[in-house]
């Protein structure tokens, strides 16, 4: 599969460059935690709106992290019973496994495009509009939808070979 492997690259580099916004946020975000409890129980004052900035900033440090965590393999896998089978018939289960998650993250990804548009509510304390971490939704399905591809075309080359 030579042919894919220049498209491979994309995805991968993609996702991961994603992945990285996301992990950007973290430092921000226990920042932002630690000083806001320090303050709390030294001063008893609270830093407004500092619950929704770090739940945000979650789901941003999640939502970009799920491609690339499929793309490293990091996903939780099954495989005492999967192991004991002969490697067609596992691989063969691999790629129905792989069309099946491909069709629940476009139901997700199509799904969160869908509402993201029609929201229109905000944040309670910030204002925060809530359409655009919507939006992230359907963008980390469709990086989590091509990683799951790259593993499909590797599994039916896989299968194919044996």
């Amino acid at each position: 599969m030579k042919w894919f492997e220049p498209i491979k690259r994309v995805i991968q580099s993609l996702t991961r460059s994603l992945s990285f916004v996301g992990m950007f946020l973290l430092v921000p975000m226990m920042l932002l935690t630690f000083v806001d409890v320090l303050a709390r129980k030294i001063w008893s004052v609270t830093i407004p709106g500092a619950m929704e900035i770090s739940s945000y900033m979650l789901a941003i440090f999640v939502l970009l992290g799920i491609g690339y965590t499929q793309q490293v393999r990091g996903h939780v896998r099954v495989t005492m019973f999967v192991s004991r089978l002969s490697q067609r018939l596992a691989a063969a289960i691999e790629v129905f496994t792989i069309l099946l998650s491909l069709f629940i993250i476009a139901i997700l990804a199509w799904q969160g495009w869908v509402v993201a548009w029609e929201e229109s509510a905000v944040s309670d304390m910030l204002r925060i509009p809530e359409w655009p971490f919507r939006l992230l939704v359907s963008l980390a399905g469709g990086c989590l939808f091509l990683e799951l591809v790259v593993d499909l075309v590797a599994s039916v080359s896989k299968l194919a070979r044996r």
